[in-house]
C-alpha cells in the first residue's frame, strides 16, 4: 500500500471501526494525509488521486511553514 497523495510506503492504521473489518483510518508517515478505507478511489488510490494535489518529497521539503491553528474564540 502507498499513500495516495505522496506515494510513500509507510502507512499506519490510526483507528478502526467499532464493527471489526468495516473501515480503517490510515495515515501516511511522510505527508500526514489521512483517509478512511471506505472513501472513493480518488481519495484512496494513487492512480486515481487528482494530479494537481499529489506531492513529492521535494514539494514537502520546500513547503512553506504550516499555518498555525488560531486560538479558540470564547463567548
Amino acid at each position: 500500500m502507498i499513500c495516495p497523495r505522496c506515494a510513500h510506503d509507510t502507512i499506519e492504521t490510526v483507528t478502526a471501526s467499532p464493527v471489526p473489518g468495516v473501515w480503517d483510518v490510515l495515515q501516511c508517515h511522510r505527508c500526514l494525509y489521512m483517509w478512511r478505507t471506505t472513501e472513493p478511489e480518488r481519495r484512496t488510490r494513487r492512480a486515481a488521486y487528482p494530479p494537481e494535489f499529489r506531492l513529492t518529497q521535494s514539494d514537502i521539503d520546500t513547503a512553506h511553514e504550516t499555518p498555525a491553528i488560531p486560538p479558540l474564540l470564547t463567548h
